[in-house]
């Protein structure tokens, strides 16, 4: 069997009595950094031999560890913080699994998008989790405009390097929505900054960071397709085809429509 442990998120006493019991009883424990994750074992007397599975390392060893399940071994999953698969490595694996038909289990446990979300205050009904954003530009700013246009909110992780510039792009796109930035969660320097984009610009943010971004922009139908591609490339600094792109998707028809109206005009 393949178990999935969910690891602490920072501080170490954030892990289930399961989890403790499972990492001991495997035959062995596939994880991330061998260096960080020896930190959590030794802390809690579990000696089990650790193979490093690493987004450069897990297609090598899939094979591997498929067919050790299929020996009869029991191996455990674990990333460096939180949960497994949830961008870490291990969906392939798991995937490859059922297509096995391999049993799979996830112990539940720590999620650094989970936890945010609760301290961030923000409505909980509607969410999206999308990873990091892209390095780059376009992709990231389209991101950044889906999830201005999402009826709910979206989190995202970035980096303390990238943070600032990421806030300035909010800034100027969605000036009027709110953002969270949680950092360093279950750590001494725990914080929750909240507020809209431009209040929270040149501060000094390090650690570990998830970004929680307000959505539900309304989308305007009282004006035309013609109308609403020129106020999407006015309003967002976006070039013809995006906009066109963007309104068939707001709008939930097919870019061929949009660019009819255009013909037609």
């Amino acid at each position: 069997m393949l178990y999935l442990v969910a690891t602490p998120i920072g501080n170490l006493a954030d892990i289930t009595f399961r989890a403790i019991e499972t990492l001991k009883s495997v035959d062995y424990i596939l994880c991330e950094d061998t260096r960080r994750s020896s930190i959590l074992l030794k802390n809690y007397s579990i000696e089990k031999p650790l193979k490093s599975f690493h987004k450069f390392s897990e297609t090598k060893l899939e094979e591997l560890v498929i067919a050790d399940l299929k020996a009869g071994k029991q191996i455990a999953l674990i990333s460096d913080a939180g949960t497994p698969g949830v961008n870490d490595p291990g969906q392939k694996l798991v995937e490859h699994c059922r297509k096995e038909g391999l049993t799979v289990t996830s112990l539940p446990g720590p999620s650094a998008p989970i936890t945010a979300l609760t301290l961030s205050g923000f409505k909980m009904d509607r969410f999206q989790f999308l990873g990091f954003l892209s390095k780059t530009a376009s992709e990231r700013k389209r991101a950044l405009i889906d999830a201005i246009f999402y009826p709910g909110v979206t989190i995202f992780f970035e980096s303390p390097e990238r943070i600032n510039r990421t806030l300035e792009e909010i800034a100027q796109i969605g000036p009027d929505h709110e953002v969270a930035v949680v950092r360093e969660m279950t750590k001494i320097y725990e914080e929750c900054l909240k507020g809209k984009a431009r209040d929270l610009l040149d501060r000094e943010i390090r650690g570990e960071i998830v970004l929680i971004l307000e959505g539900n922009k309304q989308v305007d139908f009282k004006l035309t397709p013609i109308e609403h591609v020129h106020q999407l490339q006015e309003e967002f600094d976006l070039s013809k085809q995006e906009a066109i792109k963007l309104a068939a998707e707001l709008r939930g028809v097919s870019k061929k429509e949009i660019y009819s109206q255009f013909l037609n005009d």
